[in-house]
Formats: C-alpha cells, sequence, structure tokens
C-alpha cells in the first residue's frame, strides 16, 4: 500500500493542500483530480520521492519513502505532462537509455515494444522528428518495460488518437488486474470500467 498521511505543499508562500490523507491499493486506479494550480503534478511528484512534503509523511508498505530510497524507487516508475525523450537519440535508442534508468523486465525485448507502440519502422528515427503522438508512445512505452507495481502518470493521453488511447486504456486494465496500482491525472475522460478508480480532488 502507498499512503499519504496528513502531507501538506506549500507553494510561492501558497498552501496548496495540507492535512492530506489517503491510499492506493494494489488493483487500484487512483485519479487525482482538481483545476489547474490545485497541485496536481506536485502530489504526483510527492509520491515518486522527487519533491518531499513540506509537513507528512509518504508511506510504502507503512514506511516513509524518505528512508527507503533506491528500495522504492524500485516500485516507482513516473511519466511526467512532457514526453521527456531525448530529441537527438533515435527511438530505439531512447528505449535502451529508459530501461538502464528504470526496474526494467528480464530479457526486455525492444523489437516486441517497437511493435506494440506501432513505431518499428521509425525504430532509427530520431525523436526529434517525431509528432507529439509518437513522442508520447515513446514515453509510454516505458510502461511496457518497467517491472515496477506503480504507475505514477501526469496527463498520459496527451496528443494520443483515439486508437493509441483504447491500447493504453487496455494496458492500464491489465496492469491493475495482475495487482499493480495506477496514480494519475488526466483533463480526459478515462474509461476503465475494468479497474477499481477512486477518485482524489484536490482544492475541493
Amino acid at each position: 500500500m502507498l499512503r499519504a498521511d496528513r502531507i501538506e505543499c506549500l507553494r510561492n508562500e501558497q498552501q496548496l493542500f495540507t492535512e492530506l490523507s489517503f491510499s492506493a491499493e494494489p488493483g487500484q486506479v487512483l485519479f487525482v483530480e482538481g483545476a489547474n494550480g490545485s497541485g496536481k503534478t506536485t502530489l504526483l511528484r510527492m509520491l515518486c520521492g522527487l519533491r518531499q512534503p513540506d509537513e507528512g509523511d509518504i508511506l510504502w508498505r507503512d514506511q516513509p519513502i524518505i528512508d527507503l530510497g533506491a528500495e522504492y524507487s524500485a516500485n516507482v516508475i513516473y511519466i511526467g505532462h512532457h514526453a521527456g525523450v531525448k530529441r537527438d537519440l533515435t527511438v530505439e535508442e531512447n528505449l535502451q537509455m529508459a530501461s538502464a534508468l528504470i526496474a526494467t523486465k528480464p530479457d526486455i525485448d525492444f523489437e516486441t515494444v517497437l511493435d506494440e507502440i506501432k513505431l518499428y519502422a521509425l525504430a532509427d528515427q530520431l525523436a526529434g522528428h517525431l509528432s507529439a503522438g509518437q513522442q508520447r508512445r515513446v514515453a509510454l512505452a516505458r510502461l511496457l518495460m518497467t517491472s515496477a507495481p506503480v504507475w505514477v502518470l501526469d496527463e498520459p493521453f496527451t496528443s494520443l488518437d483515439v486508437k493509441v488511447i483504447a491500447w493504453l486504456e487496455a494496458l492500464f486494465e491489465a496492469h491493475v488486474q495482475n495487482g499493480g496500482m495506477i496514480i494519475l491525472t488526466s483533463h480526459q475522460a478515462v474509461n476503465l470500467t475494468g479497474c477499481d478508480v477512486v477518485s482524489l480532488r484536490l482544492g475541493s
């Protein structure tokens, strides 16, 4: 279980949230909602250990993540609002680089991953020459490679067409049905009828 215990966030002396407590469990999707500026992205970064709460604790299996360090990081993959691909590397080189930075499944087959994200024919193309949707698919390919049970995703559907959104929703459902958990934000409607979806609204 991933749990937030009375956490607080201050930004530029403005309090975005305080005394915020919630939990996310295996087999569950936590959908973080709220207006722009309510602290959604900041909260996701806190849950990944990239920013510390100003007050309170975030705990993984009842231990503060700040004390767990790399042991916790191996359980989490974070994909932010921006694609985060290296424009001067090819598509396949981006996947190879990502595999060195995340907890990966054994015996990753990059050709299979490229085929799954429908970019096999562009494996040698520089990422900077791809469309925004293609770059987003390169970023999301990390989900096919990781062994991390916790997926933290900030606006994962950005720049994707209807077919790719449907593919991604099916990937989400498979992940949680296998005991994983997903924490995400999205301005788009999310169709995850096969998942236990719990909403968390900030700024309410």
